[in-house]
């Protein structure tokens, strides 16, 4: 028989942000979907249900993560780049993540989706495009063993650069590939791990890192091969003027000019950031169906500007959220990333410049639409069961009962969940991970940070 969890008396549950709040309310998890919502005790329960009291707390769906870097959190906070724009930025830390191995790969993606599964992330991605000649295993089956593990569900892009300093761009020439080395790659992941189902707990996507690290080449060819198997395209695109700059000089034409010419634009594709687009590259936008992952705490961190979210959203573009890179925000707080997105709009513009309810929006329907989940984003009847569930009879709600959902990122200083619910399985219980040891995690992390920074130190030879 199916397992079966119920979440029982819900102070206030938001299914989707297109209906109204519920109070009172029960919601029945059997397998791993949403099986039935009903008043408080009008539910058939089936014998042997867990139950979960919920009169404290706050039931929505789980937030979506659309663009991160999980080996990063290995170099967080690190006082020479602190202050620097994104270009100086990479070059100095490119010299850090050459030694990434394969122990790296495994706990720095354990790190990140233990984060992110605490602030209520049920869904992630991640852009791994670092492959040092050095490493020698199947770095995206690390990937996917360590979502497991927490219990994830996970869509990565197999990343890719192949345009190094020897021929005009940013990285190393150690941890380049070749066309030939991304393309086989890409299509042996594919095969291995992509998963079409709308309610996957494995996806792939195939992400050229950016117009300043791969070639033409490679983006088209890429491009291609992406759609000759069905999977999403993603890329980094106009989040910074220094890329701009760039793109008129290497190639004489402007980001997303490029991205037509390399068929790198559509309604599969979504790109991280979108900073810098001009109204008619909105436009563009608008008309093809690209999807955009806005990473707010990334773009204040580096000063790279603040995204369109507003004029996007009144013009119909899919926006959703995402935390970046772990050395660029510098944490895996989705939460967090929910309200920053909210105030940074304000500050771009004015009071209304993003509601709670928009925001949240982003965070769950808009990143499921952009990775491809159809059954993801909502908790109705059948959809899968992926929930969040904060506790908002703490100091720091108190006051805030008149709206909940919104007290979350209008209130809320602890963003850590009291329960996460992942493929109807209960990932984060009492606060506390279920399937990791977070010390021990911890402590492992740190470990391996210290190598990677001592290596670098001594600039060993990879």
């Amino acid at each position: 028989m199916s397992s079966s969890l119920l979440l029982k008396n819900i102070y206030c549950l938001q299914t989707s942000f297109d209906t109204a709040q519920q109070r009172g309310v029960d919601l029945l998890v059997v397998g791993n979907k949403v099986s039935a919502i009903g008043p408080t005790g009008t539910l058939k329960v089936p014998s042997g249900a867990q139950v979960l009291d919920c009169s404290h707390h706050v039931v929505l769906p789980g937030l979506v993560n659309t663009h991160h870097h999980f080996y990063q959190t290995l170099t967080r906070n690190h006082p020479a780049v602190q202050n620097a724009k994104l270009f100086d930025w990479l070059t100095f830390l490119y010299d850090v993540w050459k030694y990434v191995d394969e122990e790296a790969v495994y706990y720095s993606s354990l790190l990140a989706m233990a984060e992110l599964a605490k602030t209520g992330c049920t869904l992630t991605t991640d852009h791994h495009y670092l492959y040092p000649r050095s490493f020698g295993g199947d770095l995206m089956g690390l990937q996917f063993k360590a979502a497991d593990a927490i219990g994830m569900r996970f869509s990565p892009t197999r990343g890719s650069m192949s345009l190094s300093k020897k021929d005009g761009g940013l990285p190393p020439d150690s941890v380049v590939q070749t066309d030939d080395q991304i393309l086989a790659d890409s299509e042996r992941v594919i095969g291995l791990y992509h998963d079409p189902a709308p309610d996957a707990m494995h996806k792939i996507a195939l992400a050229p890192c950016s117009p300043f690290s791969v070639t033409k080449a490679i983006m088209r060819d890429t491009a291609r091969l992406a759609r000759k198997h069905g999977v999403r395209l993603h890329t980094h695109l106009c989040e910074t003027a220094d890329e701009n700059d760039f793109c008129l000089e290497m190639y004489g034409k402007r980001p997303v000019a490029l991205m037509e010419e390399c068929e790198l634009i559509g309604s599969d594709v979504w790109y991280a950031h979108g900073i810098h687009f001009n109204d008619d590259e909105l436009a563009l936008l608008k008309e093809t169906g690209s999807h955009i992952a806005h990473c707010p705490s990334s773009n204040m961190r580096l000063a790279s500007g603040i995204c369109r979210v507003r004029e996007m959203i009144d013009m119909g573009i899919n926006v959703a959220l995402a935390v970046d890179g772990s050395a660029s925000n510098d944490s895996s707080d989705m939460l967090a990333e929910v309200r920053q997105a909210l105030l940074l709009q304000r500050v771009k513009y004015g009071s209304s410049g993003l509601t709670a309810t928009e925001a949240f929006t982003l965070a769950t329907e808009g990143g499921a639409k952009l990775l491809d989940f159809g059954s993801v984003g909502r908790l109705e009847e059948g959809w899968a069961a992926d929930l969040a569930v904060w506790d908002v009879s703490t100091i720091p709600y108190a006051g805030s009962q008149s709206d909940p959902v919104a007290s979350l990122i209008f209130c809320g200083t602890d963003h850590n969940t009291t329960h996460t619910i992942i493929d109807g399985k209960l990932v984060v219980h009492d606060g506390v991970l279920i399937g990791v040891d977070e010390d021990e995690l911890a402590q492992k992390a740190n470990e391996i940070s210290r190598g990677m920074l001592d290596k670098a130190a001594r600039k060993e030879v990879v």
